[in-house]
């Protein structure tokens, strides 16, 4: 559900919330309608610019998408609108949305504590892996920061972004899930709930609660906080992306 151009079309103060800041209108619909179908039971306002930024105050934001616009990442612009967000949602995470593949700007960007940076040459079901990765705590920054050898995108873990801390290849999580068991994965790591998760995948609240329970025994923890925690690295097998 949006909020557009002043009208208020929420479902509560309380439901979790992400802010699209994007300047064409055309792709700030695109955006917002592609977030509402993968984000069920979310909140979205979408906005010009930042000098909006207010109309969410009051709100659970858990996500906001800035476009760079052209912009580049060191521009007195952008460090403004960075500024004026974390003014006033200082623990929203920031994906933000280039034109370029550049990576001396993606670097820049994740230096700048930006936790995804996205190109519009991204193919969709790669973009919606890294926001998945973003919302469970990582970093997502794409081809050629960090590429596997058949050229698609890497997913980071904040520990991840440098090399000398990053994990060895034995010490990632190596766990096989059902196809269904993905499916629940990928909405648990979204941030959806059991009740979501069921009307999303048409199961009953009873089979999600055995598929939690069969991925955490898997995985060797105890709640749904340390599944996305052990795997805020990893990305859906069903987009065929791993850490390599």
């Amino acid at each position: 559900m949006s909020i557009s151009s002043g009208t208020l079309r929420r479902k509560g103060r309380n439901a979790p919330t992400g802010i699209v800041v994007e300047p064409h209108t055309l792709a700030r619909t695109a955006i917002v309608t592609l977030l509402e179908r993968e984000l069920a039971g979310w909140t979205f306002i979408d906005m010009i610019s930042t000098a909006s930024l207010d109309r969410a105050l009051g709100m659970d934001i858990r996500l906001i998408t800035l476009d760079l616009a052209g912009r580049d990442v060191g521009s007195s612009s952008l460090r403004s609108d960075l500024a004026a967000i974390s003014e006033r949602f200082s623990d929203a995470p920031i994906a933000l949305l280039s034109d370029t593949d550049d990576i001396s700007m993606a670097t820049q960007a994740l230096q700048m504590g930006i936790r995804g940076f996205f190109t519009t040459s991204l193919p969709i079901e790669i973009a919606l892996a890294g926001l998945r990765l973003v919302l469970a705590g990582g970093v997502f920054c794409p081809h050629p920061l960090g590429t596997f050898g058949d050229g698609t995108a890497l997913n980071l873990r904040p520990e991840e972004a440098d090399p000398a801390r990053r994990p060895r290849r034995d010490d990632l999580l190596h766990a096989d899930f059902t196809p269904r068991e993905t499916d629940v994965l990928a909405e648990l790591q979204c941030g959806s709930s059991n009740k979501v998760i069921a009307g999303k995948l048409n199961l009953s609240g009873h089979t999600v609660k055995m598929h939690l329970q069969h991925i955490m025994r898997k995985l060797q923890v105890q709640n749904r906080t340390e599944v996305v925690a052990r795997l805020g690295g990893r990305a859906s097998p069903r987009n065929g992306l791993a850490i390599p």
